[in-house]
């Protein structure tokens, strides 16, 4: 009898998200470590003699960026 009472007074199953395949993350991850790359090279060392874009117009993009995580640009 004691059984019974304890199945009833039992709580709610509870919804368990499917694991991800690490084959469906390792694209996405790569993508948005290429682009974390991309924007640290645009707000790192984005002037001077490493330069791909002629002119100032970037590092005044990312001037203040650049401040914010400790770059030299001065």
């Amino acid at each position: 009898m004691a059984e019974a009472v304890v199945s009833a007074v039992s709580s709610p199953s509870v919804a368990v998200p499917a694991p991800l395949p690490v084959r469906a993350v390792l694209p996405w991850a790569f993508f948005v470590g290429l682009l974390a790359l991309i924007a640290l090279y645009f707000v790192g060392a984005e002037q001077g003699a490493t330069s791909l874009f002629a002119g100032s117009d970037v590092h005044e993009w990312v001037h203040d960026g650049r401040h914010l995580l400790g770059f030299p640009c001065h």
